[in-house]
């Protein structure tokens, strides 16, 4: 798939700036929206239709808000190839709506750790709901595309102005740089647990 129009989308993030703007303007294109907690709250503030992702899931966010979108209905429509007859087939033996658009951006960690929290408080600010779906979306990015920060919101707008759609090539830019802000994320909690006693 080269053009993808933008229908569905799941907001999470933890940087909340421009988002309402954003948002505002993906509704105004006619885009369903999806999001969780603070994020859900913030949209709802703004006066913007959002669904949240527990009426997805059928089941609420459980431990905290450590398991919210770990749920086949999340994943699902993430991870279906819609070139593929097999995979929508399953999608509607399930009820499983796609998305088109992940945005998301995560747990900052950093700031945990130069807090100098007690490294049990600090593992909470391990972000591991947004990594999985920045990865499926980054995965198939033939079919879906991932936003993993603020500063892109502008040339995907421009994007859906100028062709109603997000092309191949810019969802695959995101793609290699969502791997890439993932893998950084990864090595930085890696550095940091080695550095601290259990």
């Amino acid at each position: 798939m080269d053009a993808l129009p933008i229908k569905r989308a799941l907001l999470s993030v933890t940087d909340k700036s421009g988002l309402a703007e954003f948002a505002s303007f993906l509704v105004e294109k006619g885009v369903e929206l999806v999001s969780t907690g603070g994020t859900r709250k913030m949209l709802q503030d703004a006066g913007l239709p959002v669904t949240p992702v527990s009426e997805v899931t059928d089941f609420p966010e459980i431990l905290g808000g450590r398991v919210k979108t770990l749920h086949p209905n999340i994943h699902g429509g993430i991870l279906a190839d819609k070139d593929n007859p097999e995979h929508l087939e399953v999608l509607r033996e399930f009820n499983i709506e796609p998305f088109d658009m992940i945005c998301v951006n995560l747990y900052n960690f950093a700031e945990a750790a130069r807090k100098g929290l007690a490294l049990k408080d600090a593992v909470e600010q391990i972000d591991i709901g947004g990594p999985c779906m920045l990865r499926a979306t980054a995965k198939n990015f033939h079919s879906i595309c991932v936003v993993p920060g603020v500063e892109h919101y502008d040339r995907i707008r421009k994007e859906i102005e100028d062709n109603g759609a997000i092309s191949l090539a810019l969802r695959k830019e995101l793609a290699t740089e969502t791997f890439s802000i993932t893998s950084k994320y990864d090595a930085m909690i890696t550095e940091y647990l080695a550095g601290h006693d259990a």
